[in-house]
């Protein structure tokens, strides 16, 4: 099974510097890890762990369509209203 992760730098208060999120669109699932191979890493854990769950208890797993990833730009002047 494969399935596309979203990295993206932690940057609240409380996380040492270092730490990544790794969100897993398909699954809704967001777990995170120090450093970029750290989050991967625990991305795989968890995704790993939660089908066995699923399948534990005879519930479908979803396989991942095509993933496609954008960026959209707002005008900050719509932040401010």
């Amino acid at each position: 099974m494969r399935y596309a992760i979203v990295i993206e730098a932690v940057e609240e208060p409380g996380f040492p510097p270092g730490y990544f999120y790794a969100h897993v669109p398909a699954l809704d699932l967001t777990t995170h890890g120090v450093g970029i191979e750290g989050a991967k890493d625990a991305a795989r854990d968890l995704i790993a762990l939660w089908v066995e769950e699923k399948r534990a208890h005879g519930e479908h797993v979803p396989r991942e369509a095509d993933s496609y990833f954008a960026h959209v730009e707002i005008d900050d002047a719509l932040l401010g209203a």
